[in-house]
């Protein structure tokens, strides 16, 4: 494949994202990591609408950051499970982004994860550049990340271990960061919590990586909220219903109320009339 084209003037021009593989060939690891992919992407997004009002915003889900020119071209790239990148368009050119090229887009990713489908030793190697031999033609993940990609957050998802690994880059350099008191990971640019839910997504209960808001509030998805306005209105219809039945049975009892006052009435009028026939007036008693 050729990498980059010469225009008129004699000038080299790099490769943009149509021109570049969007697949390392690689198969997905396991059935979890897409299903995790759009979790996290579904229940972001509508805190992202309120970060970016105007749209600019870009996530990834499985798809190439391009960082250098290599032949092949898939050795010059990484290809994180799930990032995020702030104010940039969604699409280039009137087409869905095939990959994310840093020599095309200078804005790099907010966060990066990466999803542990083996002993987590791929994600955690920090192999440089200069390093490399015949037997190994890419430096190691960590250190791309950490000194070319250079995301401001980084982690390492391990759903075995049901745990999280939260990197930060300060001076350079990741530093791990501490969970909270929630046992969370605080993104603060995006606002936002990072951890572990054991629960139910799909038809799998797993330890699930999911996003909280500050206050530790989850941070549900599309269907979840759905199901939540579903019982809502459920609960609010058996509450009209039960006002309803309630309303129907006072006005039922003020009736039974009314009738026997009727029937009281109608008792006493039979008996007045019974005595005034006998020629006794029923006022004088």
């Amino acid at each position: 494949m050729t990498i980059a084209k010469s225009s008129p003037f004699g000038i080299t021009r790099l490769p943009d994202h149509t021109q570049l593989p969007d697949s390392d060939g690689t198969f997905v690891k396991n059935f979890q990591e897409h299903p995790q992919s759009i979790l996290l992407t579904d229940s972001i997004q509508p805190r992202l609408e309120q970060l970016h009002p105007d749209g600019q915003y870009a996530i990834g889900q499985d798809c190439g950051i391009y960082w250098r020119l290599t032949e092949p071209p898939e050795k010059g790239a990484e290809c994180p499970d799930w990032f995020y990148v702030p104010n940039v368009p969604p699409a280039l050119d009137g087409q869905f982004r095939r990959s994310y090229v840093l020599w095309q887009e200078f804005i790099p990713p907010l966060i990066a994860l990466e999803f542990v489908s083996g002993d987590g030793s791929e994600e955690r190697d920090r192999t440089p550049l200069s390093q490399l031999t015949e037997n190994r033609q890419k430096p190691g993940k960590f250190w791309v990340y950490e000194q070319i990609i250079r995301p401001a957050f980084y982690a390492i998802y391990e759903v075995q271990r049901a745990s999280v690994e939260v990197y930060h880059l300060i001076e350079n350099h990741y530093e791990l960061v501490q969970a909270n008191q929630r046992g969370h990971y605080a993104i603060e640019p995006m606002g936002v919590e990072l951890g572990i839910w054991q629960g139910r997504y799909g038809n799998v209960e797993l330890p699930w990586l999911r996003w909280w808001d500050c206050e530790g509030n989850l941070l549900l998805t599309g269907d979840e909220r759905a199901q939540i306005e579903r019982e809502r209105a459920q609960i609010e219809r058996e509450r009209a219903e039960e006002a309803q039945l309630a309303l129907e049975q006072e006005r039922q009892q003020r009736q039974q109320r009314e009738q026997e006052l009727e029937q009281e009435r109608q008792r006493a009028a039979r008996l007045a009339e019974l005595l005034r026939s006998q020629g006794i007036n029923p006022e004088e008693f």
